[in-house]
């Protein structure tokens, strides 16, 4: 399947996010326009849940690109970023060398630290030439890695390039088309964020998340719907919780009330089902039981006294 074209403008970015099931604002659109355009590396920032990671994926569907993943850890070295030798295949090489009689250590030296023993890893794959185009390169939860392997990726985000003792430098013919998250966790050096457009992603407000929701879960009934979205929209509001769900947890929540053959929200059916949507015991604890009971009333009202006509 041919590459799909680059959007030429906002409005375009916004289609093609719309087009593949993305609801986004235009300030994000934007700033994705921008990255495409200016061929600079994208850093997204902001809590987990709220849909940074699916940029990548939904840009590698639409233009029709490889996507290449680097989900980050502590600990996170080259050997598993950027590439590693094959160092059983180079001793089988060197042994067979040998015993064919052939001594020129700088040729076999040469030999076996050629290209056909290198293991490549996610980053040197983003550099090689592909006849699908550039992929998107996808940096996941960069604030997870160590800081010296963050420094290490300057090199890559300034000069699209990362340098091998043994071959040299590989240097890509054309850019990829990367996007970094990172749930702040810890902060990211400014010298690695100089080289980025960023963007804060931030929760989306209830008619955005209503979209999503009437989107991502068709089967759930409109007033499920609504009730879901206020609830969460809720509870990120006015409780002063460990973790606030992101909208990730409100699909969820949504699609396993609709399992469940709800038409609306019922508070003991919200007290058992807390676990969808809330990851911590204490904020479970928080919501459970008679504020849950008391947060669908107060919903309830709002919804009702919305739908009222307009004296």
């Amino acid at each position: 399947m041919p590459n799909a074209a680059m959007p030429r403008s906002i409005d375009e970015t916004l289609a093609l996010l719309d087009g593949a099931g993305y609801v986004a604002d235009r300030s994000l659109a934007t700033v994705l326009h921008l990255s495409l355009a200016m061929k600079r590396p994208l850093f997204l920032e902001g809590e987990a849940g709220v849909g940074k990671t699916e940029i990548a994926k939904v840009l590698a569907t639409s233009l029709n690109r490889n996507l290449i993943r680097l989900q980050c850890y502590e600990g996170l070295d080259l050997s598993t970023a950027v590439y590693e030798w094959n160092y059983a295949a180079q001793m089988v090489e060197i042994r067979v060398s040998e015993a064919a009689g052939d001594t020129d250590h700088d040729e076999l030296s040469k030999n076996v630290f050629s290209e056909r023993f290198l293991i490549k890893r996610p980053v040197l794959q983003a550099l090689q030439p592909s006849l699908d185009g550039p992929p998107v390169f996808l940096i996941d939860e960069l604030d997870r890695a160590d800081e010296a392997f963050e420094a290490f990726l300057l090199e890559v985000l300034a000069d699209n390039q990362v340098t091998i003792p043994e071959l040299g430098t590989i240097r890509a013919a054309e850019p990829p088309i990367v996007i970094i998250t990172t749930n702040r966790t810890r902060e990211i050096h400014d010298a690695l964020k100089r080289r980025c457009l960023y963007h804060w992603v931030d929760y989306p407000d209830a008619a955005r998340e209503l979209q999503i929701v009437r989107r991502k879960v068709p089967g759930a009934p409109e007033r499920l719907a609504e009730e879901v979205v206020a609830f969460v929209q809720r509870l990120r509001a006015e409780e002063d919780l460990f973790k606030q769900p992101g909208v990730a947890e409100t699909l969820d929540w949504a699609t396993a009330l609709t399992e469940l053959n709800e038409m609306a929200l019922d508070p003991d059916m919200v007290s058992d089902t807390l676990g969808v949507l809330l990851k911590y015991q204490d904020d479970i604890e928080r919501v459970r039981g008679s504020k849950a009971r008391q947060m669908v009333e107060d919903i309830r009202k709002d919804l009702r006294r919305s739908e009222m006509p307009a004296l």
